[in-house]
């Protein structure tokens, strides 16, 4: 993994002055990755881990000054250029893994935690990122200045993936002709959230549905599944119809 990984981040640029560098990028980079994947959540989390796998880090890097401090991993990650940041890393996961005919791609946005500066008066990264069910990896990411920003981040991470035969899922926010045609056009499927965003048609949905539920959709050609599950005191039933 090390070596493969470090060949894919050459090209990242180290935003920091040369008197400032007092731990290599890389072994920053290479702790960052590795506490993430092993799933640690915030800057503390991954100091921690640095310093409680030291020994297994250096069988890859020297970590010659030890581990950064907390203040210095989150100083550093937010003065990277994001965009080199997502090419190395979009580069490298696509190069471990294979989105195999079928998968599911999920894409959702989210917020990363603590990425404000609030001294510099950068507001919080948004990322949209591409998660692949069945290798339970992220194949890709796309900064975005706002949640709102959504619906251009998502064609630009699309164009970075390949989805021929997968189904690309998506909440209410991506449900937009344009991203639609663009799945299509590029080989894969499409399983898009429907809500208030989109009016005329989730009205005319809700209708539909309305009356074939109160016929308990006799003469419609639909697919059903239903599941039951139990737990905390209670039993949920979930019923979902498919119709063309």
């Amino acid at each position: 993994m090390q070596t493969d990984l470090l060949s894919h981040f050459q090209t990242l640029e180290d935003p920091r002055v040369e008197r400032t560098r007092r731990y290599p990028l890389m072994e920053i980079i290479f702790l960052i990755i590795s506490a993430t994947v092993s799933g640690c959540e915030g800057w503390k989390s991954i100091r921690d881990f640095g310093v409680l796998k030291l020994d297994w880090l250096r069988k890859f890097l020297p970590y010659e000054r030890g581990i950064p401090v907390d203040d210095t991993l989150a100083h550093v990650m937010r003065k990277l250029n994001t965009k080199q940041f997502s090419t190395c890393f979009t580069t490298w996961m696509q190069s471990v893994t294979e989105a195999t005919d079928g998968d599911v791609i999920a894409i959702d946005g989210k917020t990363l935690r603590r990425s404000h500066d609030n001294e510099a008066g950068k507001s919080a990264i948004h990322m949209v990122s591409a998660w692949s069910s069945s290798n339970g990896v992220v194949l890709g990411q796309e900064k975005t200045g706002e949640k709102s920003n959504e619906i251009t981040a998502i064609p630009e991470l699309l164009k970075s993936l390949e989805i021929k035969g997968c189904l690309v899922t998506i909440d209410a926010m991506g449900c937009q002709k344009g991203i639609a045609e663009q799945i299509v056009h590029q080989k894969g499927d499409y399983l898009l959230a429907l809500k208030g965003n989109q009016k005329k048609l989730y009205e005319e949905v809700q209708s539909f549905f309305a009356t074939a539920s109160k016929h308990d959709f006799k003469n419609i050609d639909s697919d059903f599944h239903q599941t039951l599950d139990s737990g905390h005191g209670r039993v949920e039933t979930r019923r979902a119809y498919a119709i063309d």
